[in-house]
């Protein structure tokens, strides 16, 4: 008799995986295991993100893990970096949400838009955990049109001086430097701001019933004085901040494959245990249907992801082929989040269980980093050539 197959993969994607690849996805799967799992549910519920795991975060390699060891960073490939956020977010989107910022779209500017000074005194204390960052793009009245950006910067003599607001900013209130973009007269131009700059305030927002095990913040910044150091100095106009979302847009297709996988994991051990009318739940038709079905989505998934991901290494990866990525994927996660949810049925509303903490969570990683409609959208303007925005 044949061996089952494993249900969280049952095309063997890991089989086309590297060594390397397996070995990372390996130490990251036994972290959030160990560490992650036994009490991500109750920071959610404290609105607490554990500070206390960015060291280890760090120590595995995890932050700036496709930058070259020259700078501190593991010099991994991009099939690597998703398979970290897979299993991160495998324990909570907050969880890679931070490491997401920090790599991508914090530490990735720097490298591919920063002077060298800047590179060296950067970002090997980032992927040492030392230096956190944020990353300064969306304002409160702008959302998904940054081109619309109020923030700006004026050249006073040598320095700069930065006024205006950011809203719904990851890490906000943990960083010591924002990546802050901003309008100059010489188009929009991206800034290292250290947050204990004079005028530079960082608010936490509460009541959030998503990502609670996240920080996020708006800032502020009041007549913000910077050197002119402070500036990237090899990148002007709006295609640097997307260049970096289009990074960490990437990370995001793999994080909510390990979210569906947690949801499915749970609704499977569940409805094998539960016991209802002399038979097991997960003898029912309408349960295996259902079961099924999250199967066949995370297994597209997966092969949409690691697919994205060998066009990344190749240099060949399109933005568009990563909105249609980041629209499936995390459309499949919190479909499956919520149909979870339903399996488990009372059981399935509290947070002893993932599932309503991961479909909360990604409700919020179907609006960030572009809508769905908006990747819905640009896929449709490569189909047409028709800018339908």
């Amino acid at each position: 008799m044949a061996a089952r197959l494993n249900p969280l993969d049952l095309y063997d994607v890991r089989s086309l995986l590297s060594d390397e690849e397996r070995m990372v996805q390996d130490s990251v799967a036994r972290f959030t295991d160990e560490k992650v799992l036994p009490i991500i549910g109750d920071c959610f519920d404290q609105g607490r993100f554990p500070t206390e795991l960015i060291p280890e975060i760090a120590g595995l390699g995890l932050l700036g893990a496709t930058i070259p060891e020259e700078y501190g960073g593991a010099g991994m490939n991009g099939v690597c970096y998703g398979l970290i956020c897979q299993e991160l977010e495998r324990g909570d989107s907050g969880l890679r949400s931070f490491a997401s910022v920090q790599s991508s779209l914090c530490m990735y500017p720097i490298f591919a838009y920063g002077s060298e000074e800047q590179k060296q005194r950067y970002l090997p204390k980032m992927a040492a955990g030392e230096i956190i960052g944020c990353f300064g793009l969306t304002e409160p009245h702008g959302g998904s049109d940054p081109a619309n950006m109020k923030t700006v910067a004026k050249k006073d003599g040598d320095d700069w001086v930065l006024n205006g607001a950011k809203m719904w900013i990851t890490n906000g209130n943990l960083a010591h430097i924002a990546i802050v973009w901003a309008q100059t007269d010489d188009g929009i131009r991206g800034f290292i701001v250290p947050t204990d700059t004079k005028g530079f305030t960082a608010q936490e927002v509460h009541k959030k019933m998503s990502l609670r095990a996240s920080v996020t913040s708006a800032l502020f910044l009041d007549d913000v004085r910077l050197p002119a150091d402070a500036i990237l100095p090899n990148v002007k106009g709006l295609k640097g901040p997307l260049g970096c979302l289009t990074q960490a847009r990437y990370g995001i297709t793999w994080g909510p494959i390990g979210a569906a996988q947690a949801c499915l994991k749970e609704a499977l051990d569940y409805t094998g245990e539960r016991m209802l009318f002399g038979r097991s739940l997960n003898s029912n038709q309408a349960i295996q249907l259902k079961l099924a079905d999250m199967a066949r989505r995370i297994t597209a998934a997966q092969l949409i992801s690691l697919q994205l991901g060998r066009l990344k290494d190749a240099g060949a990866m399109a933005p568009t082929q990563v909105s249609l990525a980041k629209w499936n994927n995390v459309r499949m996660a919190i479909d499956i989040a919520r149909e979870c949810r339903d399996v488990l049925g009372g059981a399935g509303i509290t947070t002893e269980h993932a599932a309503i903490r991961h479909a909360l969570n990604l409700e919020s990683v179907i609006t960030y980093e572009g809508t769905e409609t908006v990747h819905q959208l640009v896929v449709g303007r490569e189909l047409t050539g028709i800018n339908a925005f």
